[in-house]
């Protein structure tokens, strides 16, 4: 894992690379990768420029992992354009796989730490917006390379319009009760939630993935958290 710069010096975390890629998902790195990369060049990044067509609204999924909710989201709301950041070039080759099957037009990738994309969007220009199951960082040592901070919730409430919502997913306690605590911190942000199963279970436009399926069969409880945009 490389540390990366983002702006005010922070240093940004996330693993580039696990297993060597299949030939098939090299070539989809090769070929399909750059036709859905997103540019930074430019000092401001208007979602609508990005997409070919004008979309309804404009989402954001930080950490897409393998992609299976990106591509779900994609699947079933094709009038969405949806930007997905993921770091880790292993998730991004899958997802590629899977957006190649679903002949999805309407997603952009940003294959580097989310922070760098955030930066450059435009006031109030997004929908909604997803953090599900992101590395939590167990060590005490390390919870400061945590997604979910003081300075991260502030960016995200600077490009989320007004009653837009904010969605995170969790399986690690320790990191359930640390999003909680600092989305409750924020006065950008209203929690949804009116009794447990509001954070217990998922909605129907909420599907379920691989990696949040193996933790419940190891017995682990995910908390499934909502917040509106004020």
């Amino acid at each position: 894992m490389s540390d990366r710069y983002g702006k005010e010096g922070r240093i940004l975390y996330g693993r580039r690379r696990g297993k060597p890629l299949r030939k098939g998902q090299q070539r989809l790195i090769k070929t399909q990768l750059p036709e859905l990369t997103i540019s930074l060049d430019r000092n401001q990044l208007k979602p609508s420029s990005l997409f070919p067509e004008n979309c309804r609204e404009y989402w954001l999924e930080i950490g897409f992992g393998s992609g299976e909710h990106l591509a779900w989201q994609a699947d079933n709301n094709p009038d969405v354009g949806i930007i997905g950041c993921e770091p880790y070039l292993n998730g991004v080759a899958t997802l590629l796989g899977k957006l190649k099957e679903q002949s999805a037009t309407n997603v952009r990738l940003h294959n580097e730490a989310a922070e760098l994309l955030i930066d450059k969007l435009p006031d109030a220009s997004l929908n909604r917006a997803f953090i599900l199951f992101p590395d939590p960082w167990p060590k005490t040592s390390h919870n400061k390379r945590r997604f979910v901070s003081t300075s991260n919730i502030a960016a995200l409430a600077r490009v989320l319009k007004a009653g837009s919502e904010l969605r995170i997913a969790t399986d690690h306690t320790d990191y359930g009760a640390w999003i909680l605590w600092h989305m409750l911190q924020s006065k950008e942000f209203v929690w949804e939630a009116e009794k447990p199963e509001d954070w217990r279970s998922r909605s129907s436009d909420w599907p379920s993935t691989r990696y949040e399926m193996k933790a419940i069969e190891k017995g682990l409880r995910p908390v499934y958290y909502r917040f509106r945009r004020r």
